[in-house]
């Protein structure tokens, strides 16, 4: 008896039968609601709303599709946060915008409180190493092109030689930390814009203005 080939869709794979952005955007409010080494299998499949089997067709396993939510939530626009700081009218500018952006976004009404980047996988694990040292990256990216943009001012005259790109840098990535913190606690919007407001007194003023 000959056996028969399998039909062509058998062979290469099934057509997706769920809409793959949707189910994206359910898995990142999922990790971004729990966290990434907290969230089962299950809770994704049933915010995704499709099978395990699905799943992994779709995206591979859990860390793959947590790495695609995370690529999705660190560039939602056409362009990086990096190249937003580089091109913003001065690295002061750039501060003041990424503190005041992070107040409105940690606190939207139709998401989860606080930032992916800074909660999602706050634990040691051995098994997340791959997923903490990609949220390490994007911290990095951002804390580096801001240090760089403040050395860019201060080499043109736009900052005082006296200040310090490195540290000015890093206490604004900290407090954006805290501020993701703040939010999950329950603080306003109206708040963390005044922290943000608050923080930017530490920032030396532009020469020009």
């Amino acid at each position: 008896m000959e056996t028969q080939e399998p039909p062509a869709a058998k062979r290469l794979g099934r057509p997706l039968s769920f809409d793959r952005d949707e189910a994206l955007n359910a898995a990142l409010l999922q990790f971004w609601h729990t966290g990434y080494e907290t969230t089962s299998v299950a809770e994704l499949t049933h915010a995704m709303g499709i099978t395990a089997p699905s799943l992994y067709t779709a995206f591979g396993d859990k860390e793959s599709l947590f790495l695609e939510c995370l690529e999705k939530y660190a560039n939602p626009g056409p362009k990086t946060t990096p190249e937003l700081i580089a091109e913003a009218g001065s690295a002061r500018q750039a501060a003041q915008q990424l503190l005041e952006v992070s107040a409105r976004w940690f606190t939207q009404h139709d998401a989860p409180a606080g930032c992916l980047v800074a909660s999602a996988a706050s634990s040691g694990s051995v098994n997340s190493q791959r997923v903490r040292a990609a949220l390490k990256n994007i911290r990095d990216a951002n804390r580096k092109a801001l240090q760089k943009r403040t050395e860019r001012d201060i080499r043109e005259g736009h900052l005082p030689g006296t200040a310090n790109a490195q540290a000015l840098a890093s206490m604004t990535m900290a407090i954006v930390q805290g501020m993701s913190t703040l939010a999950r606690d329950g603080v306003g919007q109206k708040a963390l814009l005044d922290l943000a407001q608050t923080a930017m007194r530490a920032w030396p003023t532009n020469k020009s203005s």
